[in-house]
């Protein structure tokens, strides 16, 4: 009986040394975000245990925990879905595995957060937590409001929601323009988007066309002005950056309720730009026949 366990207690030891040399880490490229804004993560998997690891066979191979620094209860919606089987080799590489967390927990309420990523390694028994990675969600200062009927079933009462245009203080040295798209209520927010930075003293401009979608054009910089159509489900299908060349850009609607922007010049897109011939290198080039003289 003794004997079964100091091999019980060894193998333990062995596991909990193994699992030593598995390292787990929490980056973020921001960390500031607004309330229902996507909080997306990288968990970077680091193997030095020298052997293989067998990882994300069972569905909580790789969960998640965010709690409120203030004491404040974090609701967990569901599980953050971390998929698909992979062999991680003993190596100084690590693999990265990237997860939104704002649909799987509440975070609504303004406040310090932090967030502790779990791996579990079963043919181990063991598990290891990554160091707290702590972000902030701080609420906008509304600008620009507008309700719209959402397009769908003809002879139909249509469903209304809201954009709204907010901006807030990215590490309170940069401002930024975000979007937001709820209810008319706006009890119910289905979706925020960073659309970008923007000036200080310059007001953004926003209209609505008549297919509700929202064309916004606001400053950049001392000179350059972004562009942004979004559709009712806060998605960004389309940007474009302005030069203020000759006139300053602004929006314009037209009889029949198209929005396009006036003034300024747009600035090419890479995919745009004219396909210039590549020059060969010297030893491609043909033979340059000497000429021949008659004297």
């Amino acid at each position: 009986m003794k004997t079964f366990l100091l091999v019980l207690v060894l193998a333990g030891l062995t596991a909990f040394r193994a699992a030593a040399q598995v390292s787990v880490e929490i980056t973020m490229d921001q960390e500031q975000f607004l309330p229902s804004e996507a909080v997306p993560v990288a968990v970077k998997i680091t193997n030095r245990s020298g052997q293989q690891l067998h990882l994300g066979t069972a569905a909580d191979w790789l969960t998640f925990s965010v709690e409120s620094t203030d004491g404040f209860i974090v609701i967990k919606n569901a599980e953050v879905p971390v998929t698909g089987e992979f062999d991680l080799e003993s190596s100084q590489i690590g693999i990265i595995k990237r997860v939104d967390l704002q649909p799987y927990f509440q975070m609504g309420r303004h406040g310090r957060y932090k967030v502790i990523a779990t791996l579990r390694i079963k043919d181990w028994s063991a598990s290891v937590n990554s160091a707290p990675k702590t972000f902030d969600v701080v609420n906008g200062a509304k600008l620009w409001s507008q309700d719209f009927g959402v397009p769908g079933v003809t002879n139909s009462q249509p469903a209304v929601r809201k954009f709204t245009l907010e901006e807030a203080n990215y590490l309170r040295s940069q401002l930024r323009l975000y979007v937001r798209v709820s209810d008319q209520s706006e009890s119910q927010v289905f979706k925020v988007t960073t659309l970008g930075q923007m000036v200080s003293l310059s007001d953004p401009d926003a209209k609505v066309d008549r297919t509700s979608q929202l064309h916004v054009l606001w400053q950049a910089g001392a000179q350059v002005f972004n562009y942004a159509l979004i559709n009712a489900n806060g998605e960004v299908v389309r940007q474009a950056v302005y030069n203020n060349a000759g006139s300053r850009p602004r929006l314009v609607v037209n009889e029949q309720g198209e929005v396009s922007v006036a003034g300024g010049t747009r600035r090419m897109k890479p995919e745009e730009l004219p396909v210039v011939p590549m020059v060969k290198a010297p030893g491609e080039l043909p033979a340059v026949e000497r000429p021949t003289f008659q004297w």
